[in-house]
């Protein structure tokens, strides 16, 4: 873990620099399909199900069906590792589980408060290919009725439990990883780990009040 951390900047500036390369075609029958494919497939028919329910559902309830999903999905811990490096490394193992937990909540809350309604889109699993550090690139779209698709590309990176997410790259190829460092320089800087953690808390309330 320590290896990886040091290495963070040059992991997050690979993956700017993979955001505008095009994604090529991977055969979506061979290994990808069982792994980095798979779980993005599953994640989506998760969102779908939400945003199919939503109109008999708050934001409280989207959160607590997606709170689990993200979990089995994501690889939270090194996310929000990578995203604030240095904070992380100097933090106790109390500190870093909190952070964890409280970026689990922000990001299933976050999802929550996107997917919040169904007008007819769909997701479509376009292409998979291999990506910087190990990682495989799952390309998506969101397709909608009334306006052009959306562009999703998942980052995914293999660990013991499987295939799991560190990073989404959205619509122009802009990385959520690099957004949320970016976020989260000055609060750390000035308050450090337990100041993100509150501001990763107030900001989850916040949405599922939405």
């Amino acid at each position: 873990m320590r290896k990886l951390l040091d290495g963070a900047a040059s992991f997050v500036f690979a993956l700017i620099v993979c955001m505008h390369t095009p994604v090529l075609a991977g055969d979506l029958s061979g290994p990808a399909a069982g792994g980095a494919h798979r779980i993005i497939d599953q994640f989506h028919a998760s969102l779908l199900a939400v945003m199919k329910n939503a109109g008999k559902s708050d934001a409280k309830e989207r959160y607590r069906v997606l709170q689990p999903e993200v979990a089995k999905r994501f690889d939270l811990r090194l996310m929000i590792a990578l995203t604030t490096g240095k904070h992380w490394r100097t933090a106790s193992d109390a500190s870093r589980e909190r952070l964890t937990e409280a970026f689990h909540r922000f990001s299933a809350a976050t999802y929550a408060s996107r997917f919040s309604g169904y007008s007819g889109q769909s997701f479509k699993t376009l292409t998979v290919k291999t990506g910087p550090r190990k990682t495989e690139l799952v390309a998506t779209e969101i397709r909608r009725p009334d306006g052009p698709p959306v562009a999703l590309t998942y980052v995914t990176r293999k660990i013991a439990a499987g295939w799991r997410v560190v990073d989404v790259l959205v619509e122009g190829g802009i990385s959520e990883l690099a957004v949320r460092r970016s976020e989260y320089r000055s609060v750390l800087a000035s308050d450090g780990v337990d100041g993100l953690i509150r501001l990763l808390d107030q900001k989850t309330q916040t949405l599922l009040k939405e």
